[in-house]
């Protein structure tokens, strides 16, 4: 078996088959030809964005659990200004 260096897995990716509804496949060709890259690339763009909301949402989700927003009073007051 020939070695393999380890740039080279840097820039490679691993292929997977998905199974899209028509409508979804027509939105990803929309966002293709507009300039969105390939239909891989929209996809991967796709699920980081979901991966960020999912990530945003359990922050969420334990910063209510602890009850403690007194850190957010001049995060609130500057977003405010911007209003």
């Amino acid at each position: 078996m020939r070695w393999i260096p380890k740039w080279y897995h840097l820039g490679m990716s691993v292929q997977i088959a998905v199974r899209l509804p028509d409508e979804l496949v027509a939105y990803v060709d929309t966002l293709v030809s507009e300039g969105g890259g390939s239909r891989a690339a929209v996809v991967a763009r796709a699920l980081g964005l979901y991966q960020q909301q999912l990530s945003a949402e359990r922050d969420a989700r334990i910063l209510e659990a602890s009850g403690d927003y007194d850190d957010f009073d001049d995060l609130v007051g500057h977003v405010a200004v911007g209003d």
